[in-house]
């Protein structure tokens, strides 16, 4: 056998066992994150909106009100702050969002969501001791959105845009729990 094809197994080699390696301390190479990441887009006319987030399961534990408590600021997701991006100006409730790009913030609570836009980027969005990241001092609009009890119950956390009656909002539903968010 000549060194080339001696060096070119021993690369081989290297690589399959580094494989392994990273699959054994990494729960595997081909196995669901539990809070996979999504994208969620939507144009209309001239206007594009985009949502970043991290949907967690559900996974026959309580949701609202233990998981994620009443009365605290929750990171909207798991894992990374959730992003909204606009490259138009939205008008929320009474409110003007300018374009750009906002965290998402929510405080749950069992009749009724505080949702909140706020401008300041956070690379995660929890703290080392699990706290959110959110500095108030960056919310450009807060919005009141009440809850809407489902009959079906929805397993992962879900964001999505719905202009199936001409009026665009933002929705976010998990468990037995759906809020609207109303965009113009």
């Amino acid at each position: 056998m000549n060194t080339f094809l001696k060096r070119f197994i021993l690369f081989l080699v290297v690589i399959v066992i580094g494989v392994f390696g990273y699959s054994y301390y990494n729960d595997g190479l081909l196995s669901q994150p539990l809070s996979p990441k999504k994208t969620v887009t939507f144009t209309v006319g001239d206007t594009k909106l985009k949502v970043f987030y991290n949907r967690p399961s559900k996974r026959d534990r309580a949701v609202f009100g233990a998981l994620v408590p009443y009365n605290q600021v929750w990171r909207t997701g798991a894992n990374e702050a959730t992003t909204f991006k606009t490259n138009t100006p939205l008008k929320i409730g009474n409110d003007s969002l300018p374009k750009g790009k906002y965290t998402l913030w929510t405080i749950p609570k069992d009749t009724a969501w505080t949702v909140i836009f706020n401008s300041k980027m956070y690379p995660w969005g929890v703290d080392e001791t699990m706290k959110p990241m959110r500095e108030p001092n960056f919310d450009v609009i807060q919005y009141i959105a009440p809850v809407e009890k489902l009959r079906r119950t929805v397993e992962q956390f879900t964001i999505a845009f719905d202009n199936s009656t001409d009026n665009l909002s933002l929705t976010m539903a998990w468990d037995d729990t759906k809020i609207v968010v109303p965009l113009k």
